[in-house]
């Protein structure tokens, strides 16, 4: 039977960002969403106004009081209050209402270390939660003052158990960040093959739950988790693509972000994470039928920022504008109305299937924008390349006389400089060539 819990939106007088407001209620939904994510019985949700955050409990004293009869009334197990506690208020909103209570960043470690599957994304959930964890026995918990004898010959009053309890969290910490270095080191590996066999790397990103699995599983016939639930996906999963020009790519699924996510979870997701880094096209998957859809673009905007994609985002990523099945006619009316980069921002419906084509030729217009035009001349006996050519590129202009096989041909850039390697054709631009590789 699930945990019985109540869900509370501190709203909070002023603490909203500059130039941005976010409606407390569509932040109160999404919260309970996300309590849903772990199974959790709602029995009620409100939004409680806050005109000052008190030092003690965040909460004002009458909402305290007021709340703990509701709790011992419904027989509540657990509280979830919508914004960051410090250790002392947990400790003392506990106390008040006599059951568990967890913050948002408490809340989003619960759903991450139940999703994650791999053995990757069990260790970076684990290593977030010691994180946050370890500033939680800050004088948490009176018998954790409690001292065991000196070592020895040293003496001295000996060392007490929060003291253990911080020198175990540090150094599991350390062996876990240990482990996932090991992880970054083999995920580089894996994308040095791909650059000897290079494929463009498309990454889907967006709000959690605005449909990028779905999407993901309807663009590459996969069957990838997709419900409708807050942070479905955890683990990054990759196929591939064909695009309409006929070159292949790699679609990666990611983890999808959310508002107020802590730095310290961005950091320990930082090794998924760079599959965006390394991505030669982002797709920005959006939930347009959401209220709060535009200040979800700028929540995502703004991670993308942080992990130092700012040239990206600044130059425009795709923009896949998802749920247009749930749009009635006068919302597809708006929507058509307020697409101001038809290039860029493609309505689609992954449920449905409307507008995938028009998804897929934006990423390969985009891909090709990027492809280097060269002028080739082959041998007539080199049908190797030719073939290579004609697989991994697209010929613009051919000419075959007595002299051999003469080429106009546009190439992802990587695929450019193996060919110009393989016929020693200058490029100037570059450093000199890395030792060869076969095409």
């Amino acid at each position: 039977m699930a945990d019985r819990a109540v869900v509370v939106h501190p709203q909070i007088k002023g603490a909203g960002e500059a130039g941005r407001t976010r409606d407390p209620w569509v932040r109160l939904d999404e919260a309970v969403g996300l309590a849903r994510a772990i199974h959790l019985d709602i029995v009620a949700a409100e939004v409680v106004p806050v005109s000052r955050a008190r030092p003690s409990t965040l909460l004002g004293g009458g909402a305290v009081d007021r709340l703990a009869e509701m709790v011992r009334d419904d027989s509540v197990a657990v509280v979830i209050v919508d914004n960051h506690l410090s250790p002392v208020q947990q400790r003392n909103l506990e106390r008040a209402w006599s059951c568990k209570v967890i913050d948002r960043t408490g809340l989003i470690l619960e759903i991450f270390g139940e999703r994650a599957r791999t053995r990757e994304g069990q260790m970076q959930v684990e290593l977030a939660h010691l994180s946050y964890q370890r500033s939680r026995l800050v004088r948490s918990w009176t018998h954790l003052e409690r001292q065991r004898g000196g070592l020895g010959f040293i003496g001295g009053p000996g060392e007490s158990q929060i003291e253990i309890d911080r020198r175990l969290i540090g150094e599991r910490i350390a062996h876990l960040r240990r482990q996932l270095d090991e992880v970054v080191r083999t995920r580089d590996l894996h994308r040095a093959a791909r650059r000897r066999v290079p494929y463009p790397i498309v990454a889907l990103v967006g709000y959690t739950n605005a449909g990028k699995s779905t999407l993901f599983n309807a663009l590459t016939k996969a069957d990838v988790l997709s419900q409708d639930m807050l942070f479905a996906t955890l683990d990054p999963t990759m196929r591939g693509l064909d695009l309409p020009s006929g070159r292949s790519v790699i679609l990666s699924d990611t983890v999808g972000f959310v508002s107020d996510l802590p730095h310290e979870l961005v950091a320990a997701f930082r090794a998924t994470l760079e599959e965006v880094l390394e991505a030669d096209v982002i797709v920005h998957v959006r939930d347009i039928a959401s209220p709060d859809t535009e200040d979800q673009k700028g929540d995502v905007e703004q991670v993308l920022r942080d992990l130092g994609l700012e040239t990206a985002v600044e130059s425009g990523l795709i923009e896949a504008l998802n749920k247009i099945d749930r749009l009635d006619p006068a919302g597809r009316g708006d929507l058509g109305a307020a697409v101001r980069w038809p290039d860029r921002q493609v309505p689609v419906s992954a449920v449905s299937g409307e507008g995938l084509n028009a998804l897929v030729c934006a990423i390969d217009r985009t891909l090709s924008a990027t492809r280097v035009d060269l002028h080739v001349d082959l041998d007539v006996a080199d049908g190797a390349t030719l073939a290579w050519v004609y697989r991994r590129g697209e010929v613009l202009d051919r000419v075959d006389d007595e002299r051999g096989v003469h080429l106009r041909a546009r190439l992802d850039p990587p695929d450019a400089d193996r060919l110009r390697r393989r016929l020693g054709l200058p490029d100037p631009a570059r450093e000199p060539w890395e030792a060869d590789t076969p095409v």
